[in-house]
This record gives structure tokens, sequence and C-alpha cells, in this order.
């Protein structure tokens, strides 16, 4: 079994207008961290996941997942 975690961080991040910078001060991590969260070459902390969903506030489920989201576009829906 992968222990792949799945994100949105930058779909989210294009969505408000908000650079990875910017998200970083935000949350007190270096700016290098969030692209490699972004990638998947990093698996946050329970507690920096939970910060990530309260800054987009959205629930966490919505950000990160152990399954890979559906494309944008290709007519699946999350149940």
């Amino acid at each position: 079994m992968s222990e792949t975690v799945y994100n949105r961080i930058a779909m989210l991040r294009a969505e408000r207008g908000v650079s990875r910078r910017q998200l970083s001060e935000a949350l007190g991590i270096h700016y290098q961290t969030v692209g490699y969260l972004e990638r998947g070459e990093y698996s946050p902390s329970l507690f920096l996941a939970l910060r990530i969903a309260q800054y987009f506030e959205v629930p966490v489920e919505v950000v990160f997942s152990t399954d890979p989201f559906p494309r944008l576009g290709s007519g699946e829906r999350s149940a």
C-alpha cells in the first residue's frame, strides 16, 4: 500500500491568486516547501495539513486525499 498523499494546493492557490511565497509566509514555512508539497515530494504533518485547509477556508479533505483527485473536466465526480 502506497503512502502517497495527493493535494490540490496548486489549484487552490491559482484559483485565489496566491503565490507560493504568500502562502508560505502565511503558514510560516519556506516557500520551497510549498513547491515540494504541490509536487508530492513532501507529505505535510497533520498540523500543517490542517493549517493549509484553514488558510483556504475549506475542509482538509478538499485539499488532501489518499486517492488521486479526478482531473478537472474529466466528467468524474467525487462522492
